[in-house]
């Protein structure tokens, strides 16, 4: 997670460890649900690489 860019990284730590919805997520950091939605897939995308 410390390769991550610090809003994909918080984004991953609202979802996963605060167990925060998609939507709690964008109304908490001022962005949509889409936007959220975007950059956590990237997000997962980046770690999966990092562990292959």
């Amino acid at each position: 997670m410390k390769r991550l860019p610090e809003r994909e990284r918080h984004i991953i730590d609202m979802r996963f460890f605060e167990g925060k919805t998609q939507t709690e997520v964008a109304q908490e950091i001022h962005i949509s649900q889409a936007q959220v939605s975007r950059l956590e897939k990237n997000a997962l995308r980046s770690m999966k690489s990092y562990l292959s």
